[in-house]
């Protein structure tokens, strides 16, 4: 039967050859375009210059950006799950791409946290929540590995595009760096999405029912309950990662580092958390989604209490480096978790929707930490509050873990 299993797999697709290179494909899309997440936070120092504006109000084009990335992502979830990945990847590109050519002309912050947020990111939605669920349906066997690598493409963009933005404003000035980004992302992604022509096996069966081999934490609870809580939860943990990864280039310029030391510090921050990314979905091909989100999340709190008592350059470093190694598997870990426990032809919406959840929490923590900078002088609250949020996301996990569980799994 098992033999059986795998060639009626490898027939639908699955587990293939050519799921291996959708793979590829998924992240490189997905580090080209997830540059709209990024671009603010690198550029928020030379924003909040040129409009003479305080740094909570600089910080809102990212809390923009993020608020309408995550509800982008549920509606281009929908039209996934109703069309296929390719339109809402290609209507996603033109807007993000117009976006930045918008943006570069904004005469205020207003109209830049505008361009910023209903354009660049809600194009951008498209290169990450649908992306990931679509990747999801490709894979059987190495499902937590794949969702892994999907979701790490945002995470290598965050290594490879602040260091290039920092460079391309010192050398420019950030309009014509906006620009540049907006013809990029253009010419990039359009023609590799025409390797991803091949249509999604939703739905697809396997004789035997064959499943996964990690156990499952699948809580007897309501579908619409679960939802809620995993919605909650994607908010507190995300609120408590915002501040190290939104405000570090501000952080050391405040500290008299600079804001290049910072993007590099973010860079490296990012890039150890795609080695987290991929670790993690490892493990959670082992061990299942909620015990990988618990196990992320512990680890992020004790990283983020790392940052209060050191603020050495070479400190920072070493702090920045282990943050992204804690706490990159946890944004995955939620796309694992509805894959086990919700319907896959509901995968692009749920996904969406959960996602939403954690780009909301880093839009929210994004404006938190620059309003307690303003009122504080000093982000050492700023990181307190990460930490009492990450509790409550601990707090969450555990409960739904405790909780009696449920036998069905999808596949």
């Amino acid at each position: 039967m098992q033999q059986d299993t795998s060639i009626h797999a490898r027939a639908s697709g699955i587990d293939s050859a050519y799921a291996w290179v959708r793979l590829l494909v998924t992240l490189l899309i997905g580090a080209i375009g997830s540059v709209g997440m990024w671009s603010g936070v690198v550029v928020l120092p030379a924003i909040q210059a040129e409009f003479g504006v305080a740094r909570g109000d600089a910080s809102l084009p990212f809390t923009v950006t993020m608020v309408c990335y995550g509800f982008g992502g549920i509606i281009m979830g929908r039209l996934a799950d109703r069309l296929g990945i390719i339109r809402p990847l290609v209507l996603g590109t033109l807007i993000l791409a117009a976006g930045y050519g918008v943006a570069g002309y904004a005469s205020n912050l207003w109209l830049f946290a505008l361009a910023h947020g209903f354009l660049i990111g809600f194009g951008c939605s498209a290169m990450f929540g649908p992306l990931i669920a679509d990747i999801s349906h490709w894979f059987q066997r190495r499902r937590g590995l794949a969702v892994a690598v999907g979701a790490s493409g945002n995470y290598l963009a965050g290594t490879v595009w602040p260091p290039i933005v920092e460079r391309m404003i010192a050398a420019f000035g950030w309009r014509w760096t906006y620009w540049m980004i907006g013809l990029v992302v253009l010419v990039a992604i359009i023609p590799l999405t025409l390797v991803l022509r091949r249509r999604t096996p939703v739905g697809h069966e396997l004789p035997g029912g064959a499943q996964r081999p990690a156990p499952r934490f699948i809580p007897n609870i309501s579908p619409s309950t679960l939802q809620t809580l995993l919605i909650l939860a994607g908010i507190s943990c995300c609120v408590a990662m915002s501040m190290p990864q939104v405000h570090l280039v501000a952080y050391c310029a405040d500290l008299g580092y600079g804001p290049a030391r910072g993007a590099e510090m973010l860079s490296l921050m990012l890039g150890f958390g795609v080695v987290s990314r991929l670790a993690s979905g490892w493990v959670a091909d082992r061990i299942g989604g909620f015990p990988t989100l618990l196990l992320g999340t512990v680890l992020q709190t004790l990283a983020l209490i790392l940052y209060i008592p050191f603020d050495g350059l070479v400190s920072l470093y070493v702090i920045s480096a282990l943050f992204g190694l804690f706490q990159g598997g946890i944004v995955p870990s939620y796309a694992i978790i509805v894959r086990e426990c919700f319907s896959p032809k509901e995968a692009g919406a749920r996904v969406g929707t959960v996602l939403m959840a954690t780009l909301i929490g880093m839009a929210l923590g994004g404006w938190m930490t620059g309003a307690i900078f303003d009122y504080t002088g000093s982000y050492q609250v700023a990181f307190l509050n990460g930490i009492l949020w990450n509790v409550l996301n601990i707090l969450i996990v555990l409960w739904l873990m405790r909780r009696p569980r449920r036998e069905t799994a999808y596949a």
